[in-house]
């Protein structure tokens, strides 16, 4: 048995892997994407817009493209302005957030107040999902409990399968709400020592989606300061665009007709690669690394020569990455980061972690100067360079931020779901054969 496997995959590496030659000579978009890294439109979406640049026309005619501080729009209002009006009325704003991208529009005081009273009483689950959460085996990773929970919530739905507008805005809507309960029971079943049904604490219908995650988490009410600062990393991450992995693949399942719960479990499924999703748990996996291996990591020269290593691929993981360095579309800034860095600098000093924090600090100045020059690439610190270790001085266990990114980037989904059924097109993208020519069929007993 071991040889069979053992071929096919020697078989498969040797067919399967891309010919430069070809991918230049029939002008592939590998990852759709043209070769100077931008993504290739295949769509228009009016929910998320992702700007790192902008054209500029010179004297000549001529179209140049230059970076700019990077800018994130949902359905045309800036991000930062979403936070800043939040923070202003000192409420949470991710429910308003999660209106904006289903509708369109933001909500007046009436609708927000609906909207999220109806979110608050769909967060309690059947009791047969909390069974069902409780049955799956410990090993279970967390992704893979919110892919099987999210795939087993048509069978309480007598109309999963209906494509009316009516039946989908309300599965999306069920949807997010019950995500923070599903993922804080999943994670409360690993420490269970017993499994009881009785210890998996009941979603109060009044609290905010940030505060009722930490609430079901710890069973304890959440600090105001932390629950706030949560809400805007939801709201940081609820959408980026049509074109990132997970939403192109709800977009993908969506535009074939399928049912609402198996398109948002294309999400879930592709968010859990560590590619998309994992990585500021690869971010805290190197501040671990750094951390271990230097004697000295206050010191500038070096974090220096251990970051050329890391480039060089001698240490770390050897992939060569800075981990939360980069961006698809940012280059000069990406400003989720810039606010989670102020946001970090205080969380540090409240759970005594300056000198950890000192070391964050040193890398986001060091890092893209040594790319810049070690492979000619302006990058700048994304999101998910400061989000693990924020989680982490809120005592949020590293297993749950891919799934909190989830909890999140759903109404996102939700909303590219509802704009997919709506523009009705199958996607069918054309793949180039990588073969010369026909094989001629050999009969069994010849091969």
């Amino acid at each position: 048995m071991e040889d069979v496997l053992k071929k096919v995959e020697t078989l498969a590496l040797r067919h399967d892997r891309l010919d430069p030659k070809i991918v230049k000579e029939k002008n592939i978009k590998p990852g759709l994407r043209n070769e100077d890294g931008t993504g290739v439109f295949v769509g228009i979406t009016s929910k998320g817009q992702v700007i790192g640049s902008e054209k500029v026309i010179s004297g000549d005619g001529s179209e140049k493209v230059n970076p700019i501080p990077g800018k994130l729009f949902y359905c045309g209002y800036d991000v930062e302005e979403l936070v800043a009006g939040k923070e202003g009325d000192s409420r949470f704003g991710f429910e308003e957030t999660v209106y904006l991208l289903l509708t369109g529009e933001l909500p007046a005081e009436p609708d927000l107040k609906g909207f999220s009273h109806a979110l608050g009483k769909r967060r309690p689950l059947p009791k047969e999902i909390k069974e069902m959460i409780l049955s799956l085996p410990p090993h279970d990773d967390q992704m893979g409990s919110l892919h099987t929970i999210v795939s087993s919530m048509h069978a309480f739905d007598k109309h999963s399968n209906s494509l009316d507008m009516k039946d989908i805005t309300r599965q999306c809507i069920d949807i997010i709400a019950k995500f923070p309960t599903i993922i804080a029971y999943n994670y409360q079943k690993t420490l269970m020592q017993k499994r009881n049904l009785k210890k998996l604490v009941e979603p109060e219908p009044n609290l905010s989606t940030a505060e009722i995650f930490l609430y079901l988490l710890s069973g304890k009410h959440p600090e105001r300061f932390v629950a706030e600062l949560f809400d805007t990393m939801l709201i940081f991450h609820a959408e980026h665009g049509g074109g990132n992995n997970s939403t192109f693949s709800t977009r993908c399942v969506s535009s074939s007709g399928a049912n609402t719960y198996m398109a948002l479990c294309a999400g879930i499924g592709s968010l859990s690669g560590h590619l998309h999703g994992g990585a500021n748990e690869a971010v805290i996996r190197m501040i671990d690394d750094i951390k271990k291996k230097l004697d000295d990591w206050e010191s500038d020269e070096a974090v220096t020569e251990y970051l050329e290593m890391i480039l060089d691929k001698k240490t770390g993981d050897k992939s060569g990455k800075i981990y939360g360095l980069g961006h698809a579309v940012y280059t000069i800034s990406d400003p989720r980061a810039i606010y989670l860095e102020r946001c970090a600098e205080k969380l540090a000093e409240m759970s005594k972690r300056e000198r950890e924090f000192g070391l964050y600090k040193r890398i986001a100045r060091l890092a893209p100067r040594l790319v810049r020059e070690k492979k000619s690439k302006v990058v700048c610190t994304n999101v998910d360079f400061y989000s693990g270790f924020v989680y982490q001085c809120m005592g949020i266990p590293k297993e749950l931020f891919t799934p909190i990114f989830a909890m999140s980037r759903v109404s996102g989904w939700c909303a590219h779901r509802i704009e997919e059924i709506i523009q009705g097109r199958i996607i069918r993208p054309s793949y180039v054969s990588s073969l010369k020519g026909k094989s001629r069929y050999v009969p069994l007993a010849k091969r």
